[in-house]
């Protein structure tokens, strides 16, 4: 660990350095880039500085004990050891802890589609019911939600929709909701009060700025406009706003007709497009990683069922790390805390036992 602390507290103040050099304060792209570097390692450096304080206190102490005979002046010394041995512990703790690798995306906004899969008119109700979900966890974080596109279900909720969360550490939290989602209730239709299961899915992207280089030629896409419509086909528009990109490489398709204009539509279509290309090379990283080692979150395929709705138990359970809430309703109302909390505690425990 030590190694790894003296190159921290090496790059920490080149880069002091670097921010004021001329060269670069002319330069917005590399002063933003060494900025947020700095930024990055300065919690690290900080608590690093303490560290070393904290070794030299140890130093001076054992020094006393070796070489002063005067009983008062070692007691003392006794005393402030251990009290320095102790805080030694916990400062290399936190050490510890902020030296795991930090996922490059957890400060971004994310793009979330949610879509009904198995369960025809039910998954789509469930599809809504989830949207709602995140939605209103959103803004308990204080995130802007902003949808992108909306495919409403005539018997409610939604065949797809996918929408913005604005907000630092947005995909921090909400990135453990991608894949699927099993719903057991008594559907609203159900006439002799049979429990159905039911499931959407959903995918969490990182949404992609320019520090993101994610090509797109104008010959790598197709782009199609249409009439905007509502459930069950109902024209909502009388102009050709809509508008559908397919990728052709990759067969990618996406759609946004909720926006006030064609040309608002294709920059929404394109910004959920890049973000789905970027989720692709993200996949594909994470492949090659769990070709190595399984992740205790689960797989990364996209059909996992993550996690479970049980209405009539009023009960909610996340398959990856077993956790259960007897409190259904409170987590649809958006108190996914407890959830997200318990996940983000076994990914650092996983950090840490591989970071060891």
């Amino acid at each position: 660990m030590r190694d790894r602390l003296d190159s921290v507290e090496a790059r920490y103040n080149q880069l002091s350095e670097l921010l004021s050099d001329a060269e670069v304060l002319s330069d917005p792209n590399k002063l933003r880039t060494y900025s947020k570097e700095h930024s990055d390692l300065a919690p690290i450096y900080e608590e690093f500085m303490v560290y070393k304080g904290v070794l030299a206190e140890i130093d001076e102490a054992k020094e006393i004990l070796e070489n002063e005979s005067d009983e008062e002046l070692r007691q003392m010394a006794k005393a402030e050891l251990k009290d320095q041995e102790e805080q030694k512990e916990v400062i290399e703790e936190k050490l510890q802890m902020l030296l795991v690798p930090k996922d490059p995306n957890d400060e971004r906004n994310v793009i979330i589609e949610v879509r009904g899969a198995a369960g025809g008119d039910e998954a789509n109700i469930f599809a809504g019911d989830l949207y709602r979900m995140y939605v209103k966890y959103a803004e308990s974080q204080g995130y802007k939600v902003e949808p992108l596109d909306m495919n409403e279900s005539e018997a409610g909720g939604f065949a797809q929709v996918s929408f913005l969360v604005k907000g630092k550490g947005a995909y921090s939290k909400l990135k453990f909701e991608s894949g699927s989602h099993r719903v057991q209730r008594v559907p609203a239709t159900e006439s002799q009060g049979r429990i159905h299961t039911s499931t959407a899915t959903v995918l969490v992207m990182p949404e992609v700025d320019d520090s993101i280089e994610i090509e797109i030629k104008d010959n790598d896409i197709k782009v199609d406009v249409y009439r905007s419509g509502g459930a069950g086909g109902q024209s909502v528009n009388t102009t050709d706003s809509a508008v559908r990109i397919t990728h052709l490489a990759t067969g990618l398709v996406v759609t946004c007709q909720d926006g006030r204009s064609q040309h608002e539509n294709k920059d929404q279509a394109m910004k959920v497009l890049k973000a789905k290309l970027y989720d692709l090379q993200l996949q594909e990283q994470q492949a090659k990683a769990a070709a190595e080692r399984q992740s205790k979150l689960g797989s990364g395929d996209r059909s996992e069922k993550i996690r479970t709705y049980n209405y009539p138990q009023n009960r909610v359970t996340d398959h990856r790390i077993g956790f259960t809430l007897q409190q259904l309703d409170r987590v649809m109302e958006g108190k996914l805390d407890d959830i997200i909390d318990a996940l983000q505690g076994q990914e650092l425990k996983e950090k840490l036992t591989n970071n060891a």
